[in-house]
């Protein structure tokens, strides 16, 4: 296990599209660190201290911002939108009225498009204590999506070693909005192998199905007796090799399951046998989609210098629905002219005790 370290602030200024990137740290006085750019918004690494006292940084990504740009992996830490997940065929209706996205996984549209809002770098207010601000404003037609929508992003770490993410956006035109964060985690350390040992836990009796192309079927499926049940925990290992049509086609977890619990409750948690590091997540939203990393092909090296491999790191994104602005018995991803767009995730990290 090599030393972690935070990256180093000069390589993350830069200048994309006219606009100046940065490093930015957040610490907590309980020894946790969060380090973002400006560049998606993304959360670049959290160290946190292991159960031998070891700061480990537990988030895959990069050490300079350039290595953001040339990865394969786009997605990294970054806050996703218009539209976080896939929409079948790249097109979807509002009020009659036709849309259509650029097709960049297949024949679907994935994160927002190929200029998604990872590819922007956002605005920034100054910040005071332990919140950053990050905002962004899309232009009406941006990757085919209506409405000009002002997005921010506030992040806030507090000192019992919790991240609050909270979203907020508005439209001047009926539009549909699904954000989320999709930082890959590694408990055991970043670089340090693969996820397949973390337990892993979800507070959800379904799950959605998906088909080969990876979007929804519209079921809600019973984790009961499937390769899907993490009602509790268990390791990733112990059945994602299993014999299951849904785990070939996604070559692992790609998969929302349904929360029903409140911001209160934990809806998800992992940790690491070998750190001790645990991780809960809380949220508004409706959705958790659990990813494993399946399609990290080896071709892009993180901090640690290790290639990211598949299921190098899992992502916990929470969300709406793939695919619900064509599902219309999915919860509604619909935003209205004048209305807020308001959703929460909160990722606390403490030591997994027996």
């Amino acid at each position: 296990m090599y030393n972690y370290k935070l990256p180093k602030e000069k390589y993350f200024e830069h200048q994309i599209h006219e606009k100046n990137t940065h490093l930015l740290i957040l610490r907590n006085s309980s020894g946790m660190e969060v380090a973002f750019t400006d560049y998606g918004a993304r959360i670049v690494s959290i160290i946190v201290p292991s159960m031998q006292g070891h700061p480990t940084d537990v988030v895959l990504g990069f050490s300079h911002i350039n290595h953001y740009l040339e990865a394969q992996e786009q997605y990294h830490g970054a806050c996703i939108g218009r539209y976080a997940g896939r929409i079948a065929e790249g097109t979807f209706s509002l009020d009659s009225n036709s849309y259509t996205l650029a097709k960049n996984n297949g024949p679907n549209s994935l994160h927002g498009g190929k200029e998604g809002f990872h590819t922007k770098v956002w605005d920034r207010r100054v910040h005071i204590g332990n919140s950053l601000e990050f905002y962004y404003s899309s232009p009406d037609g941006e990757e085919g999506f209506p409405g000009k929508l002002n997005a921010c992003v506030i992040y806030t770490l507090t000192d019992d070693n919790k991240l609050i993410i909270q979203y907020r956006a508005r439209t001047d035109k009926k539009t549909i909005v699904n954000l989320t964060n999709h930082t890959y985690f590694n408990l055991n350390g970043e670089g340090n192998g693969d996820i397949l040992n973390h337990y892993v836990q979800l507070h959800a009796d379904d799950y959605l199905p998906v088909n080969e192309h990876l979007i929804p079927t519209g079921e809600q499926q019973s984790v009961e007796g499937t390769a899907f049940d993490f009602r509790n925990y268990k390791p990733i290992y112990k059945d994602i090799t299993q014999d299951d049509e849904q785990l070939k086609v996604a070559r692992g977890y790609d998969h929302s399951f349904v929360n029903k619990e409140s911001i209160a409750t934990p809806a998800a948690a992992a940790y690491s046998l070998s750190t001790g590091i645990k991780l809960e997540v809380f949220t508004t939203e409706p959705g958790i989609h659990l990813y494993t990393g399946n399609f990290l092909s080896g071709a892009d090296s993180g901090k640690s210098g290790k290639s990211y491999l598949p299921y190098a790191g899992l992502c916990f994104e929470t969300q709406h629905f793939p695919d619900s602005p064509n599902q219309l018995h999915f919860p509604s991803v619909v935003l209205e002219a004048g209305e807020e767009y308001i959703s929460e995730t909160h990722f606390k990290f403490s030591l997994h005790k027996d």
